[in-house]
């Protein structure tokens, strides 16, 4: 489910109550420990992670217009979606996380190559994705995308 609002308080604002306050403390969890250079904003309907244009002038391949995604949340119908492109470029970080989330989580993981589905509002991890957070710097990201996306 795709968003029209503009900014990320007005996609907080626009969701059910049962979700404002899981979303609001995971968008709050992610701004605290996001390295410096990445940007806020919106991306794909959900709120967004970015290493802006002023930083990276090339954009993102897909679309150059666009800043370089890096994190993504979302609320869906049946889940909170929490994408993390890192996860997705760098087997060592993927294989980190899945260990870690084992470790914090009573519940199985549910994830696809960068998206987290988190069902069970009551199991999520927040100390877990402030470590992930952590830990990819924009110049990280913007090399590991290069070499694993960009031909």
């Amino acid at each position: 489910m795709q968003s029209k609002a503009l900014t990320p308080s007005d996609y907080i604002a626009e969701l059910p109550e049962d979700r404002k306050k899981v979303m609001e403390q995971l968008r709050k969890t992610i701004t605290d420990n996001l390295p410096e250079g990445f940007q806020e904003g919106m991306g794909y309907g959900m709120l967004g992670y970015a290493v802006p244009h002023s930083i990276y002038p090339k954009g993102y391949h897909c679309n150059p217009k666009d800043p370089l995604p890096f994190m993504g949340l979302a609320s869906q119908k049946n889940f909170i979606a929490f994408y993390h492109m890192g996860v997705y470029a760098d087997k060592n970080l993927y294989d980190w996380f899945v260990a870690e989330y084992g470790k914090r989580c009573k519940y199985k993981l549910d994830m696809g190559k960068s998206c987290v589905r988190f069902k069970k509002m009551e199991d999520i991890p927040y100390d877990l994705i402030a470590e992930l957070t952590q830990k990819i710097s924009v110049q990280d990201w913007i090399a590991l995308y290069e070499s694993a996306f960009k031909k």
